[in-house]
């Protein structure tokens, strides 16, 4: 009896042991039994940011899994169900309803807004001994003066590659392969392949959109002398112009290699949704978002900027029952 009692024990524990830690609630009526979120490329706030709001939601809402994705494919994922929902920029969505670029001839009918989070600049980070060698004190030098650069981006599909892309051909006229002609080259790396790639001088600029503040800036100023290259006045209307992007101002105080106000493409991270999920299904997960923020922060910081006033964008679509809770928020921040 007493081994029939320590075995039994033992199987109890080990029941315990993989058992969850907590069950998702039971999903309400009309409502998948799971949802699958996509996140970003490893190494960047995206990824980090992705796994906790798949748990949180789980705990919260329904069960939701994560992946690995990127701000275009997240949106064509989500408009053919192939996908649920995911991070993007909100520029990247209106060029998706719009059918442009890497859209071109299949429009996200089936897309909207669940949230808009935090705010998104892209980075345009060169060697120093390069830039002082060849006199670049802004973007527009490299094609002006037609000088050979080695570039990396992230890979095809997501947010920063699309804007590189679209700022380039918007606002100087370039492309990729113009800048082949010219002698320089363009690479699709991680955040830390990126990184390593530009710290060890195989490549002269690396560029790449996150958040306001971020740790791959600080991880490439301590392995190699950079510098933060500003974006012309004219490239920047004329992306805004295209896509609605605006201007924001990497400011002296938060990286070593920033000296002066670094003007640069601007943006917001955003979630996009696939349109035609339960009204009651996107309310609550907005719900659940917005009283969870404070433990979301711990894991990207970014996501204190998230208000009721900046998760609604202008020029795109909300979906319905995420705008619902948003204006319900917006209305009671009021008083």
């Amino acid at each position: 009896m007493k081994k029939l009692a320590v075995f039994l024990l033992f199987v109890s524990l080990l029941a315990v042991a993989a058992a969850p830690a907590m069950a998702a609630p039971a999903p309400k009526e009309g409502w998948p039994a799971q949802f699958k979120f996509m996140a970003g490329p490893p190494g960047g706030n995206w990824f980090a940011l992705g796994s906790s709001l798949a748990d949180m939601w789980s705990k919260n809402t329904i069960s939701v899994t994560s992946s690995t994705g990127g701000g275009v494919s997240n949106i064509i994922n989500a408009n053919v169900h192939k996908g649920d929902f995911g991070f993007s920029v909100t520029s990247l969505l209106g060029a998706a309803i719009k059918g442009e670029q890497d859209f071109m001839g299949r429009p996200a009918k089936n897309a909207a807004i669940l949230a808009n989070l935090y705010t998104q600049y892209t980075y345009f980070i060169m060697r120093k001994d390069f830039a002082e060698k060849n006199k670049i004190t802004k973007l527009g030098d490299i094609f002006e003066k037609k000088i050979p650069v080695k570039m990396a981006t992230l890979k095809p599909g997501t947010s920063s590659e699309f804007v590189v892309k679209s700022l380039f051909m918007k606002g100087y006229g370039v492309t990729y392969k113009d800048i082949k002609k010219m002698g320089g080259s363009m690479e699709f790396a991680s955040y830390e392949g990126g990184a390593d790639l530009i710290a060890d001088g195989h490549i002269d600029l690396f560029i790449f959109s996150v958040g306001k503040i971020v740790s791959i800036v600080m991880n490439i100023e301590s392995k190699a002398d950079i510098v933060c290259i500003p974006v012309d006045d004219s490239a920047l209307k004329a992306l805004s112009d295209a896509y609605g992007t605006v201007t924001f101002t990497i400011e002296p105080g938060i990286y070593k290699s920033v000296k002066k106000p670094v003007k640069t493409v601007g943006d917001y991270t955003c979630i996009v949704v696939r349109n035609d999920i339960p009204d009651s299904l996107a309310y609550d997960l907005c719900k659940a978002l917005w009283e969870n923020k404070a433990s979301l922060a711990k894991a990207v910081k970014d996501i204190d900027e998230l208000t009721p006033q900046i998760a609604v964008p202008q020029g795109v679509p909300t979906q319905a029952g995420a705008l619902k809770y948003w204006k319900e928020m917006q209305a009671k921040t009021k008083k």
